[in-house]
């Protein structure tokens, strides 16, 4: 049986937890709306360049995000700065080339071809050719086995069994 006070109590308590609930989702959807970047545009053409190019640029700090998608400091900071290029006038490949200089080729999902990245498609080619060398090498080395011989030999030793 409960008393007048633990029941108040409990009361007390039901109403402190909704409040803080409350609370916590009235400041949850205040910074869903405060993180949402507003950029307006002269021309549809624009809005997709933009849309274009937050989309094909690499967040440095999560890496597998692009920076339209990601909610990093940096990717707000890079949004805002493709938007003021293109409201300057410059071309997407002019802000793109701005960008690898600025954060480096990672930045971009379609990286040039270089010295270094050639390399990332070479090397597995190279390592499966050389495994299929490997192989190949290994099944020409082992003598060929003659059947013959062998079929006689298990003949003689099921003969010497049976006797």
């Amino acid at each position: 049986m409960l008393s007048k006070t633990s029941s108040h109590g409990l009361a007390l308590f039901k109403a402190t937890m909704l409040s803080v609930f409350t609370l916590l989702f009235v400041l949850c959807a205040f910074s869903v709306s405060a993180a949402e970047d507003k950029f307006s545009f002269d021309t549809p053409a624009q809005r997709e360049s933009f849309l274009k190019l937050t989309a094909e640029l690499r967040c440095p700090m999560c890496q597998n995000q692009n920076i339209a998608d990601s909610d990093a400091m940096i990717a707000h900071d890079m949004r805002r700065k493709v938007y003021a290029l293109l409201k300057q006038g410059k071309t997407e490949q002019e802000v793109i080339e701005f960008m690898k200089s600025r954060y480096g080729d990672f930045v971009h999902y379609q990286p040039p071809v270089t010295a270094a990245t050639l390399w990332l498609w070479a090397g597995p080619v190279l390592f499966i050719f050389i495994a299929l060398i490997v192989v190949v090498r290994r099944k020409s080395v082992a003598p060929p086995e003659d059947m013959a011989a062998k079929l006689a030999k298990a003949d003689e030793m099921l003969e010497r069994e049976k006797e």
